[in-house]
C-alpha cells in the first residue's frame, strides 16, 4: 500500500509580540472584496497583504517582496529547527455540541492523481483561474493550508500533551490555538502514524492540485525529484466522531414552483406537518429521526420522510436521495450551509418567474461512516457533499517550497 510522507519543516511565523487579532484572517477563497479590505484594514501587516494580492500585474511580485521585507524586519521570523505545529479549534457546532478539533499542520507528500496515500473526498469544479499557481511561483511559499483526515488511528492521543504555545485568537466563538512541537522522538511518532494510513482530503482539493502543478514545474526545471516542492502545507486530524464538525450543505432549488417541487418530491418522500420552530436543534432531530426538512419560499418548514424502499440501489446520502427524487423534473440546484443562512436567501431571494425560490431542502451532514466508507472504497462523493467547520485561519504557519530556478 501507497502511503504518504508527512514531514515537519522549518516554519515562518508571525513574531511573538505581533497581536494576531490584527494579523491572522481566513483562508482566501472564503473571503469576499470587503472582507479583504476591512483585514488590510487592520494592519499593514495583515497575511492577506500576501495571500490575496491587491493590484495590477505586479501584485505576486509585491506579494513575494511583503513577504521578504517582514522577514528583513522581524515582523516574521523563521523557525531555527524542523518543527510541526499542532493546532486546535475550540468550537460549540451546528446542532450545539462542544468539540475540540486537534491536529498538526505539516508537509504532506503530494502524490500523482490516482496514485494513492493522499484521496480526493469528493467531485469538484475545475477552477480556471491560476492565481494559486501564479502566488506559489512568486512567493515560494505554501500559505493556507489544506485539510487533510487521516484514516490511521492514534493521532488523537498522539497530539493530547500540549506542545510549546505559539498564540491563540478567538474568531466568531472559535478559539484558533496553536503549539509548536520540536521534540525529535514527538515527531517521529506522530510522522509514523500519519504514514501508516491514506490521507483523505476534506478541503483544499484545488491547493493540493496547485501544488501538484508546482511540483512538476520545480522537477521539470531543476531535475530533482527531492526538493521542497514535493510536499505541501496540510493541517491533518484524524478521521473520529469527536475530531470532526460536518455540517450539511443544504439545497435551495429553482425553475419550477412550489407546488411542482412538492409534487416531485412526493413520489420519494411523504411531506408531512412541522409544528416546532426551526432551530440547531431541528438539525439533530433530522439525525436522530432519519428526515429532511423542506421549506417553502417563506421558509416555512414540513418534514420529509422517505418512503419504504424509495432509494434502494442509492447512496445513503442525502443528496444523491434528492438527485434521485427530483431526476426528471425540472428542478435547478444551488447550494448553500447554514440554517440561519438558508432562510436568508429564501428571504432575499430576487423575483423570478415563481417569485423567488421555489423552496430548499435541509438535508443532514454526510455521515462518519459513509466517508470512510467512500473513501476506502476509492469512490468520490456528488460535489457539496460536505462542509467542514471551522474553517481553518491562515497566517498561523507559513511553509516555505522550492523556489523554481530564474
Amino acid at each position: 500500500m501507497s502511503v504518504p510522507r508527512f514531514e515537519p519543516f522549518n516554519a515562518i511565523r508571525y513574531a511573538s509580540n505581533v497581536n494576531w487579532d490584527e494579523v491572522i484572517a481566513p483562508p482566501y477563497d472564503v473571503l469576499s472584496d470587503d472582507d479583504v479590505i476591512e483585514l488590510g484594514r487592520r494592519s499593514r501587516h495583515n497575511i492577506t497583504w500576501i495571500d490575496v494580492p491587491r493590484g495590477g500585474s505586479d501584485r505576486y511580485k509585491v506579494a513575494a517582496y511583503l513577504l521578504w521585507e517582514w522577514l528583513e524586519k522581524g515582523i516574521l521570523e523563521r523557525d531555527s529547527e524542523p518543527s510541526f505545529t499542532i493546532y486546535r479549534m475550540d468550537t460549540v457546532d451546528a446542532t450545539g455540541t462542544q468539540r475540540t478539533i486537534s491536529g498538526v499542520l505539516g508537509g504532506l507528500e503530494v502524490v500523482d492523481e490516482g496514485a494513492g496515500g493522499v484521496l480526493p473526498h469528493e467531485k469538484t469544479t475545475k477552477k480556471a483561474s491560476t492565481d494559486r499557481l501564479d502566488l506559489t511561483i512568486a512567493t515560494a511559499a505554501n500559505l493556507s493550508p489544506v485539510w487533510g483526515l487521516s484514516l490511521a488511528s492514534g493521532l488523537t492521543a498522539a497530539l493530547a500533551e500540549p506542545g510549546e504555545p505559539i498564540g491563540q485568537i478567538e474568531v466568531d466563538g472559535v478559539v484558533h490555538r496553536a503549539e509548536r512541537v520540536t521534540d525529535p522522538d514527538r515527531i517521529a511518532a506522530i510522522r509514523q502514524i500519519i504514514g501508516s494510513d491514506d490521507v483523505l482530503i476534506a478541503d483544499g482539493h484545488h491547493r493540493y492540485g496547485v501544488s501538484r502543478v508546482y511540483r512538476d514545474m520545480v522537477r521539470k526545471a531543476t531535475g530533482r525529484k527531492d526538493t521542497a516542492a514535493e510536499l505541501t502545507l496540510t493541517f491533518i486530524n484524524e478521521l473520529v466522531d469527536d475530531q470532526l464538525s460536518i455540517e450539511a450543505i443544504h439545497r435551495i432549488y429553482d425553475g419550477l414552483s412550489f407546488d411542482e417541487l412538492k409534487n416531485a418530491l412526493s413520489g420519494s418522500f411523504t411531506i408531512e406537518p412541522m409544528t416546532e420552530p426551526l432551530s440547531p436543534a431541528t438539525l439533530a432531530q433530522m439525525v436522530e429521526t432519519e428526515r429532511l426538512v423542506l421549506l417553502d419560499p417563506k421558509g416555512e418548514p414540513s418534514w420529509l420522510v422517505a418512503r419504504p424502499g424509495a432509494f434502494n440501489g442509492v447512496r445513503a446520502l442525502d443528496g444523491a436521495w434528492l438527485e434521485h427524487a427530483l431526476s426528471g423534473s425540472k428542478a435547478q440546484v444551488s447550494y448553500q450551509h447554514g440554517l440561519d443562512e438558508v432562510l436568508a436567501e429564501l428571504d432575499n431571494a430576487g423575483t423570478g418567474p415563481f417569485g423567488g425560490h421555489a423552496g430548499a431542502v435541509l438535508i443532514r451532514p454526510t455521515s462518519l461512516a459513509e466517508i470512510e466508507r467512500t473513501a476506502r472504497e476509492g469512490l468520490l462523493m456528488p460535489p457539496k457533499s460536505t462542509f467542514f467547520t471551522p474553517k481553518l485561519r491562515t497566517g498561523l504557519v507559513i511553509r516555505p517550497t522550492q523556489r523554481l530556478p530564474r
